[in-house]
Parts: C-alpha cells; sequence; structure tokens
C-alpha cells in the first residue's frame, strides 16, 4: 500500500473517531439550551370563559405545520376554517367525527394539536384533549371536563360526571373540540362520542378500525418536500441534496426527522456527517435483532443517536428518560420525578434542579411538555424502544421497580381518607400511572410494591365514591396478590379487608360479610388469634355486623375484641382506647345506654390521658359522649358537651373543618330536642352553608344537613317550609345515591311524617308503604330501620282511624323489636306504648292498661325515672286509668 493510501486511511478513521466522540458527548460540543435559539411556544392567553382541558402538547421547536392535512381535517369536521366555525356552528345535527390513522410517529398527534390550537385561537369555548388508550382515561378525562363546565357535582363519580360532560357537548350550539388522544378501542370510545351538536370530535389512533367507523383522515410520511424543509428550518442547512438523502434514510419519518435535527444541531454536524453515524450506528448492542426490525427504517438507530448523545452529555438524562419511557404515555406530572432531582448529586457532581434537567431534555426532542408546562410527555414511538433497550440490558425491572417507588412516594404525600376528595386530580393520576406500569409487568411477574400501590389506588378510589371501579380494581388485585404472593400473604389479607370496605359502602353486605369472616378466620390461621391485623380485622366484622343490623352479633365480637386488645396491647392503648369506643357505640344502639355512657366516659379518660385533650379521637369520644347522654334524656350534659366539644373542634381544626361542622349539627339536634328551636334552625342553616362551601351542594354530610333543616322546620310546625325544602332534599337524595339507598328511605319516611303532620294522610301513607317496601327489599325484614318504617306506617294507619290494620302491624312490630332488639331496647319500649294507644283507641282499656303499666316498670328501669319517654308513658298511665276507672264505676252503676 502506498503512503498516500496510508495516510488517506488515517485521515478517514481519525475524521470517523470525531464523529463518534461527538455522538457519545466525549467531544464536550454540547449546545445547552441557554446556546440555543429554541423557542419553547406557549398556548394564547383563553378568553374569559375559554375552557382549554387537558395535556395538550406543546408546539415543538422546527415544526412542520403540514397545512395540506390541517385543510383536509378541517372540511372533513365541516369547517372550511376553524374561524368560519364560530360563525356557522349550529347544535341540531349531528356531531361530526373523524379519526385521524397512521403508523407510529407519522405525527397523528401533533397534526390534532395543530387543529387545537388553530380552534384556541379562534376562540372556541372549549376545547378538550383526552387520552384516550385505556377506558379508565377516557371516564377520568371527560369527568375532570365535566368539571371545567361547572357540570359536576363534587360526590359524583367520574362514570355520572362523565355522562354530564357528553350530555353538555350533545347540547351545545357552540364550537367545542374534543380531541380523544391515542384510542385504542372503537367499542369503548363510541360510548363517550357525542352523538349531535356543535362539537367537532378528532379521534386518533393507530387502530385502522376507526377508519371504517368515522370519517377517516390517514396521516402518511412527510413528502420530501415537507422533509427537506423541515430539516432545512431545524438545522439551518442550505444542502438540499444531503437533507434528501438523510430524509430518505429515515423513511421521511416526522419523529425520526426531528431526532436527525435535534443532534445535527448540537453536535455540529451536516447532514452527510449525521447520516454516516446513523448508518455506523451499532444498534445491536441496544435492542435485539427482533426489537431492531420492528421499528420503520432508521427510526431505532435516530432516536437512540439523541439517547445516547443526550446522557453522555447530560449526567440525569438516562435516569430520567428511563423513568418516563415506562410510565404513562398521556403524560406525567413534574412533582412525581422530584425524587430524580438528586439524580446529578451523584458521583460527585453538583445537584440539578428538576425544572433544569426538564428544560435541558426538552432541548434534544425526547420529551416535551403540555401547553401549560404542568405535564411531562415523551411520544410512544421513543419510549418504546427505550423500554426495548432497557429490556435487552437487563434493566427494565430496575426501572419499572423505580417508577413504582417514585409514584409509591408521591401517593405517600398525598391526603388520604376523608381528605383524599381535595385531591382528586392528583389521586386519577396514580392510578393511571399504575395502570400503565400494571400493563407494563407480565402477569405472574408483579412486584410486591405494585400490588400495594394498586391497593392503595382501589382505597382512594373507595375515599372518592367511585365504588364501581374500586370494587372492579380490587377484585383484580385481590387475583393478583393471591396467585402471585399466595392466599396467605398479608398483603393479600390486606386486599381481602379493602375489598370488603367496598362492598359495605356499596350496601352490599351479602359480599361484604362473608369476605370479612374468610379474612378473619385466614388472619387467626396465619398470624394467630392476637395478632394486631387479626384483632382489627374482628373489628371489621363486627362493623359489618351492625350495618347489617345485627347488634348483638357486633357487640359479642367487639366484646371479645376488647379483651384481647387489652391483654395483648394494654388497657390504654390507642387500639384498646379506639375498641372500648367502638363498643360503646354498638352499645348504644343497642340501647344498653348505661353501659354504653361508662364505656363512652372510660374511653374519654384513656384518650385524654394517652392522646392528649385536643387529639381528634379524643374530640371524637366527646361528642359520642354527649350524644349518648342526649339518647338517655340528660340533655342539659349533653348540649353543654357538645358546646364546649363544638369549641373545642374549631379551636384545633377550624371552623369549616368536616369534623367541626359534624359536631355543630349534633349541638343542633340537641337544642332541637330540649324545645330550643330558632337557635337549632340558626345552627342548621349555619352548618348547611358551609358543608355546601366546603364539601358541595351534592355531599352526602350535606344532603344530611338539609334533612335536618328541614326536620327543624317541621319540628316548630312550618309546614309550608318544611315541606318543600323535604320534597328537595328527597329529589336530591335519589339523584345523588339513588331511590334505594338507606338515607334516601330514610328521608322518604321523613316527609311521609311531615305530610301526616299537615293532614294529608292519602300522600303519607303512600310514602311510608313505599318505604317499608323499600327497607325490605334493601335492608331485610329484621333490620331496625325496616322495624322503624313499619312503626311509622302503623302509626298512619292508626291517625286515619284505620285500627284495623294499624293493630296487627304494631303487634307485629312488637314481636320482631322483642325478638331481634331484646325486650328492653328503647324502641322495642316505644312500640308498646303505641300499641297501648292503639288498644286505648278502639276501648280496650283494659289491655292498654296492662302495657302501660308493664311499660312504666321497664322504662324506669332501663331509661331512668326522668327520662322523656318515662315521664310520657306516666301520664299516659294516669289518664288510661282515670278512663278505666270512670268506666268501671259506670259499669256498677
Amino acid at each position: 500500500m502506498s503512503t498516500a493510501d496510508d495516510t488517506s486511511s488515517y485521515g478517514e478513521e481519525a475524521r470517523r473517531a470525531q464523529l463518534r466522540a461527538q455522538a457519545s458527548g466525549q467531544g464536550r460540543i454540547y449546545q445547552s439550551a441557554r446556546d440555543q435559539t429554541i423557542h419553547h411556544h406557549y398556548p394564547p392567553t383563553p378568553d374569559p370563559g375559554q375552557i382549554v382541558e387537558g395535556d395538550i402538547p406543546q408546539r415543538p421547536p422546527g415544526f412542520e405545520p403540514r397545512e395540506s392535512l390541517l385543510r383536509q381535517l378541517a372540511e372533513l369536521l365541516g369547517d372550511p376554517t376553524p374561524d368560519q366555525a364560530v360563525q356557522d356552528a349550529g347544535g341540531g345535527g349531528a356531531a361530526v367525527i373523524c379519526a385521524v390513522a397512521g403508523t407510529p410517529g407519522v405525527g397523528k398527534t401533533m397534526l390534532a394539536a395543530s387543529y387545537a390550537w388553530a380552534c384556541q385561537n379562534a376562540r372556541w369555548p372549549v376545547v378538550a384533549w383526552i387520552a384516550a388508550e385505556t377506558p379508565d382515561q377516557i371516564l377520568t378525562g371527560l369527568a375532570a371536563l365535566a368539571e371545567r363546565l361547572g357540570e359536576r357535582r363534587p360526590d359524583e363519580d367520574a362514570a355520572a360526571a362523565a355522562r354530564r360532560a357528553k350530555a353538555w357537548l350533545a347540547a351545545t350550539t357552540r364550537p367545542a373540540l374534543l380531541v380523544f388522544d391515542n384510542a385504542t378501542d372503537v367499542n369503548a370510545l363510541r360510548a363517550w362520542c357525542p352523538a349531535t351538536g356543535a362539537t367537532r370530535v378528532v379521534i386518533t389512533t393507530r387502530n385502522r378500525a376507526f377508519a371504517r367507523a368515522y370519517a377517516p383522515l390517514e396521516v402518511e410520511v412527510f413528502t420530501s418536500e415537507q422533509a427537506g424543509a423541515f430539516l432545512r428550518r431545524r438545522t439551518r442547512l442550505e444542502d438540499p441534496d444531503g437533507a434528501a438523502a438523510l430524509a430518505h434514510e429515515l423513511g421521511h419519518l416526522p419523529l425520526a426527522l426531528a431526532q436527525a435535527a435535534t443532534v445535527i444541531v448540537r453536535l455540529r454536524l451536516d447532514h452527510a456527517g449525521y447520516l454516516e453515524l446513523l448508518r455506523g450506528f451499532p444498534v445491536g448492542d441496544y435492542l435485539t435483532a427482533q426489537d431492531g426490525d420492528a421499528y420503520p427504517a432508521g427510526a431505532a438507530e435516530a432516536i437512540l443517536l439523541s439517547v445516547t448523545q443526550a446522557e453522555s452529555a447530560l449526567p440525569f438524562a438516562h435516569e430520567v428518560l428511563s423513568i418516563l419511557a415506562v410510565l404513562s404515555p398521556s403524560g406525567v406530572p413534574p412533582a412525581v420525578l422530584s425524587a430524580l432531582s438528586d439524580a446529578g448529586s451523584q458521583a460527585g457532581r453538583a445537584p440539578v434542579r428538576l425544572r433544569e434537567m426538564l428544560a435541558d431534555l426538552a432541548d434534544t426532542s425526547l420529551i416535551t411538555f403540555s401547553e401549560d408546562g404542568t405535564t411531562v410527555l415523551m411520544h410512544r414511538l421513543i419510549q418504546r424502544v427505550l423500554c426495548d433497550r432497557a429490556a435487552h440490558d437487563g434493566d427494565l425491572g430496575t426501572v419499572l421497580n423505580q417508577a413504582i417507588g417514585l409514584l409509591q412516594d408521591y401517593a405517600d404525600a398525598l391526603p388520604h381518607g376523608a381528605q383524599t376528595w381535595a385531591a382528586r386530580a392528583a389521586v386519577e393520576m396514580v392510578i393511571d400511572q399504575s395502570d400503565t406500569l400494571y400493563r407494563r409487568i407480565p402477569a405472574d411477574e408483579l412486584p410486591e410494591e405494585l400490588l400495594e400501590l394498586r391497593i392503595w389506588c382501589g382505597k382512594s378510589l373507595h375515599d372518592l365514591a367511585e365504588l364501581a371501579r374500586a370494587i372492579q380494581l380490587l377484585e383484580t388485585t385481590l387475583a393478583d396478590s393471591a396467585r402471585v404472593l399466595g392466599p396467605d400473604h398479608l398483603l393479600t389479607l390486606a386486599c381481602r379487608t379493602n375489598l370488603g370496605f367496598a362492598y359495605r359502602e356499596a350496601g352490599d353486605l351479602g359480599r361484604a360479610i362473608p369476605l370479612y369472616e374468610e379474612t378473619l378466620a385466614d388472619c387467626e390461621r396465619v398470624l394467630g388469634a392476637d395478632h394486631l391485623e387479626t384483632l382489627k380485622s374482628r373489628n371489621n366484622l363486627s362493623g359489618a355486623y351492625h350495618a347489617a343490623g345485627d347488634w348483638r352479633r357486633a357487640i359479642t365480637l367487639l366484646e371479645a375484641t376488647l379483651a384481647d386488645l387489652e391483654r395483648v396491647l394494654g388497657l390504654n392503648h390507642a387500639e384498646t382506647l379506639a375498641a372500648r369506643h367502638n363498643l360503646a357505640v354498638g352499645c348504644q344502639e343497642a340501647g344498653d345506654l348505661r353501659r354504653a355512657i361508662r364505656l363512652f366516659e372510660a374511653a374519654l379518660a384513656g384518650r385524654e390521658h394517652e392522646l392528649g385533650p385536643d387529639h381528634p379521637a379524643t374530640l371524637a369520644s366527646r361528642t359520642n359522649l354527649a350524644s349518648a347522654y342526649q339518647a338517655a334524656g340528660d340533655l342539659k350534659r349533653a348540649t353543654q358537651l357538645f358546646e364546649a366539644t363544638a369549641g373545642d373542634y374549631e379551636r384545633v381544626l377550624g371552623h369549616d373543618h368536616p369534623d367541626t361542622l359534624t359536631c355543630s349539627t349534633y349541638l343542633a339536634n340537641a337544642y332541637q330536642e330540649a324545645g330550643d328551636l330558632d337557635q337549632a334552625i340558626v345552627l342548621f342553616e349555619q352548618t348547611l352553608a358551609e358543608r355546601e362551601r366546603v364539601l358541595g351542594p351534592d355531599h352526602p354530610s350535606t344532603l344530611t344537613s338539609r334533612l335536618y333543616r328541614a326536620n327543624a322546620h317541621h319540628a316548630a310546625r312550618d309546614l309550608d317550609r318544611a315541606i318543600p325544602l323535604l320534597e328537595a332534599t328527597l329529589s336530591d337524595y335519589e339523584r345523588v345515591l339513588g331511590p334505594d339507598h338507606p338515607d334516601t328511605l330514610t328521608c322518604r319516611s321523613t316527609l311521609a311524617i311531615a305530610f301526616q303532620t299537615a293532614g294529608d294522610m292519602k300522600r303519607a301513607i303512600l310514602l311510608l308503604k313505599a318505604s317499608v317496601s323499600g327497607h325490605e327489599r334493601v335492608l331485610g325484614h329484621d333490620h331496625p330501620a325496616t322495624l322503624v318504617s313499619r312503626a311509622y306506617l302503623a302509626d298512619a294507619y292508626q291517625n286515619v282511624g284505620n285500627l284495623g290494620r294499624a293493630i296487627p302491624l304494631h303487634e307485629a312490630t312488637l314481636t320482631d323489636r322483642e325478638r331481634v332488639l331484646g325486650r328492653d331496647h328503647p324502641q322495642t319500649l316505644a312500640s308498646r306504648v303505641y300499641l297501648a294507644n292503639a288498644y286505648r283507641a278502639v276501648g280496650d282499656l283494659g289491655r292498654a292498661l296492662a302495657l302501660y303499666t308493664t311499660g312504666l316498670s321497664d322504662c324506669e328501669r332501663v331509661l331512668g325515672n326522668d327520662h322523656p319517654t318515662t315521664r310520657v308513658v306516666k301520664e299516659n298511665l294516669v289518664v288510661i286509668a282515670s278512663e278505666a276507672a270512670r268506666r268501671w264505676a259506670r259499669w256498677r252503676s
């Protein structure tokens, strides 16, 4: 070989080495975001009243508008331009729906985003962008839109809110845009597309079935001219031939061309230099042959070139990109990634702030932001390449576990329990992210941490009153946990417990109680009878028995649980005090008021000593003790304790905390029972106003306040106000909770009694018959609430003089109460009085006198001499004894 040839070969190899060094970042020819003239495009400022909902992508650097496709889309949607649509929109016809289809990376989403930007600029009243890969994403996206439209009620589940949004879109006569991005299932989406109205619907999808169901628009790769123009605009290189060659190599795919342009600018290459790098890129070092063959021509190489260059130049890029690759393509809030802010501090590097990290990565075109900057987005094709690379390197499991950990940390910081509603959007985001991770992991390899996160999601859906979704998620998670971890694993038992809670809240005690019983048996077998989780499980089962009206079994179980907790944990452990409090509640419900008061006093003393006088649990015991005093007829002590506790709640938790408002409601009830109706009504009105403001008009607690306010007006004989309020409240209960919910049935009975007071006995009896039927169907014939409704109906029959129906119903109710509740329960004592009154009404003074005499003895023994019920029985006994004496005197004469 000649010397000249040696020199040429050496020079060529040196040039290639320099290119490889630049591509890997070794040459440090790297321009940061501050050195570039890359412009981030922000959304136009919405007009007052304009609603822009969802994570619409930002306009990327060097964006190629594709005007021809945009005009085709507008024409398919019936709009010459979005501006013209403002004048032409009408609400009488069918909604126009267009399916934008194409292969990954061709720009379907950016075409839809272009149309959304145009609609924003044209000041369309509503522009909504909804991720549509899963049914849950569609539901939550439409529910969020309903909230922005003012159509969502605070305590409404996502499905109901989504239906409201759909109805609004179908009825509007003003132009609105609804984009379903990355739809996968035609049937799942069809149900959520408005059929009428002025709304335009754009669906982006890779599923060709959408193009057969709706007006299709096929998005192809760039034309040669578009590709060349894009590269020249992005790289500022006037090299038509080089741009054309590179575009051809990349199949004119917009996503791949964007990656190429970014690397060219950052490394200060020309088109030919980049093309050489691309052709020499060792894709086999990053992807298996099967993975590499599955991508459009040159796409995987172009993406990996961008990735490797960014990871070499930016010390944090690998961690952030890997995490984003496995999370939801619908977007990730930066707060989820906050723990990665310290990624740059590893190996002695200075910490990098999260926003700087993401801004630098956005300049690589590997990620972008939503228009408002609140969500980080990564294209699905980039995600796929990075996931395949992680699988090739054996790192995918580690990345998935790291993502699960980030989500768990984020979830742990969110409000929980009664406060979950305040973070609904964040909770829904965690659910979407966990669903994405769940779909990425084989069913038999689900890690324990992900199953635990999904249980958290189920509990949060329960707290949001999304019971159908909670049950579905927890049932699936329970099956997964039993299969992967085993039926006796602690997490499996926890999932079963939470599923039982969801069944119970949904009123499905037929499934809740057997599940609780099974869980308790397993806890006793696996953990032992004295394990804390076993004792908690026993407490949960007792609560289910209580909800079913089986107070005797509930109390028996609570007594055993309390004894075990005292033995295992001690008399004053927090769990022991809670069990003592729960047993007191059970005793009060069962009518054993003296024992309930003793237990409440003991629980309160223990909590004041162990937890302090201002702990929420202490305040709860104080509130319940006051309630027990009230039930025992000691209204003075009850009112004083309610007043003091309400002041403590306001001082500790604030005047509008839900627990403060609950205590205020109890206090108002005490005022009402004491006959101070003016003060009661004022407090009911104040509490209702606060609950409407804090919880919303349709929250169950708000409905309860509305019912109490109406009932107070009834007690004040202001029926002109009481009856309309009760009718409106019943309508709200039926709409929010359903016609068969126990609270709805109670409201129906209350309205019936108001009609009875007003003398409208026909409507009263019709409502009471419906209430009895509903209670028997929903809760069963022996449930205490059913027996209450039956007693009301018997009293109504008696008031219209139909004693032939009233007396047998009173007799049956008394018999059932003695059997179900016991002879000494206050409701059983009341039934004896009602039956005695009925006997007296038909002139059967002998049986009436016998019942009154027995009833007085029982009331004095159970309730005490000063209880209001005891005093009423005494007065009636005196009257009926006088009547009997007069009748006996007349008979003798």
